[in-house]
């Protein structure tokens, strides 16, 4: 796999690139954001780490630039720890997020988790709903709502699948949490609603109204459109 790792810090840039060759990957360096996007838009990069303090872009401008043509998985490298970061950048449509310091093995194995999810899919062609407005491709992991391709990321994709599989049942946000990053995950209630949001944003016709990823208030969230009704 073609790991593109982006940071300021040469220490950490070396450490990272040691250890992912080490586990078989070819890594790709970059040390500014210019370097980065030259690097992912001139080579076939599969898995993007990226630190958000560069000297020239903000990792969170990296992120949104490159999501507007690519579902590439993303994880930030972030030394803040509050809250507010980790939202923004989930928001933006990076796929997880580690803070610094940070274990490289800790690292690999994030990188590893969301490959996973990557790569779980079911054996159905699609799932239709509401007489083809939304339609889910698991293997392929495209959605198309009112007609449209939808970019997703992958763990908004996981997070639709996850729930249009079981509707109408109620997941809370620790069972999401765990569902979509398993062990790693971190209980942030808000880590969830953000991905709701975007989900909502590119799949629902009205997000303020939402037909297909309803509130259920002090419980969680839900898929509110049943399977069964909707074949085509």
């Amino acid at each position: 796999m073609n790991i593109l790792v982006v940071d300021d810090e040469q220490s950490i840039l070396e450490i990272v690139q040691a250890y992912l060759n080490a586990d078989g990957h070819d890594v790709y360096i970059a040390s500014t954001g210019e370097k980065a996007f030259e690097t992912f838009y001139n080579h076939s990069i599969d898995f993007i780490i990226l630190d958000i303090m560069l000297p020239d872009y903000t990792g969170w401008e990296i992120c949104e630039k490159i999501r507007e043509s690519s579902d590439v998985p993303i994880i930030l490298l972030t030394a803040k720890s509050n809250e507010s970061d980790v939202i923004k950048g989930l928001k933006l449509g990076a796929d997880d997020y580690v803070t610094k310091p940070f274990s490289p093995k800790e690292l690999l194995a994030r990188i590893v988790t969301v490959m996973r999810r990557m790569k779980t899919v079911n054996n159905e062609d699609k799932l239709t709903f509401n007489k083809g407005d939304l339609v889910i491709f698991p293997n392929t992991m495209e959605v198309v709502a009112h007609g449209d391709n939808v970019l997703l990321t992958h763990t908004e994709f996981e997070l639709l699948e996850i729930m249009a599989r079981e509707p109408r049942h109620v997941f809370s946000r620790d069972q999401l949490l765990e569902k979509v990053k398993g062990l790693e995950a971190t209980a942030m209630d808000r880590v969830i609603d953000s991905h709701i949001k975007n989900l909502r944003a590119k799949i629902e016709r009205d997000p303020k109204i939402p037909m297909y990823i309803e509130t259920v208030h002090g419980s969680g969230y839900r898929f509110g459109v049943n399977y069964e009704e909707n074949l085509i």
